[in-house]
């Protein structure tokens, strides 16, 4: 079975569209066809019901798409081991923990291991999974649950308090504690929808019942944003303590529940034994309980 047929058909067994893995793999839908044919003729078995107007996979196609992204996989984590072999760590977070928590460990892990190049990079948390499946990051840390991808491994590593910011001149800033429902009316401001921080705002105030009066894509700018009198937003206190430091936006806490979120660290299953992983790994769980 050649590589590209395999790649072909998975595309179009993950998005049940020879117009859409087309666009994908940017080949024509005539070659998907022909490729999906190919395999087909040499397993002698019709992988695609193409008798309805949306494709559906035949039981054996069901069967074939298990182990194509299982073969896919490996072949990706053959790649990143070969072009990366144990010299780079490479580490992705959300951008408040790259900024707030991690420049101190990377530099105490380059100082006991001057061999490795380390590279840091920022995304959201669905992007940073995808990048530790395919082998791009050796590890990502993100706030909230741990992913249940079965080819992932996750280690819940503290319990980060959410808290209601406000500008420093707000009626609650004095008091410091309030109850949810008296921020019924009050303007807030949340990140964009399918953030991990948009999540946390939805799951307090219950997602559709508080719409935000604005969504900002920077955690950065959102708090400049409160800062300035725009509104107030719900954050975990890593990434807005110094802001809170500097007194240019105060902590309202919760009076109703203790609010909290998980900060979770992610890597890929077969990478467990990388001995750089392990270290640093073990260097965060230092700097976490110190």
């Amino acid at each position: 079975m050649e590589l590209r047929n395999l790649r072909a058909f998975e595309t179009v067994a993950r998005t049940l569209s020879v117009t859409q893995a087309a666009k994908e793999l940017h080949y024509a839908q005539s070659s998907i066809s022909d490729q999906i044919q190919a395999l087909e003729r040499e397993l002698g078995v019709e992988l695609l019901d193409r008798s309805q107007r949306r494709l559906r996979l035949t039981p054996q196609g069901a069967v074939l798409s298990e182990y194509t992204d299982r073969i896919l996989k490996l072949l990706e984590e053959a790649r990143f081991a070969v072009s990366r072999p144990g010299t780079e760590l490479a580490v992705g977070a959300l951008e408040t923990v790259s900024v707030h928590l991690l420049p101190p460990v990377l530099a105490d892990y380059r100082d006991q291991n001057p061999q490795m190049r380390v590279r840091l990079g920022h995304d959201n948390r669905g992007q940073l999974y995808k990048a530790v499946r395919r082998g791009d990051l050796d590890l990502c840390l993100t706030f909230g649950f741990p992913t249940a991808d079965a080819s992932l491994r996750s280690e819940v590593l503290l319990e980060e308090p959410l808290v209601i910011i406000v500008p420093p001149k707000h009626p609650l800033a004095e008091r410091g504690r309030a109850g949810l429902a008296e921020f019924g009316r009050e303007a807030f401001l949340a990140t964009e929808q399918g953030c991990g921080f948009r999540e946390m705002f939805d799951g307090v105030f219950g997602a559709g019942n508080k719409e935000p009066v604005a969504e900002v894509s920077s955690i950065g700018t959102l708090g400049a944003c409160v800062a300035a009198g725009m509104g107030c937003a719900l954050l975990p206190m890593l990434s807005v303590r110094h802001q809170v430091a500097r007194g240019e936006v105060a902590v309202v806490q919760s009076e109703d529940t203790d609010l909290k979120t998980t900060l979770t660290m992610t890597w890929l299953d077969r990478n467990s034994a990388n001995p750089g992983l392990v270290s640093f790994q073990s260097m965060l769980r230092a700097h976490l309980s110190g």
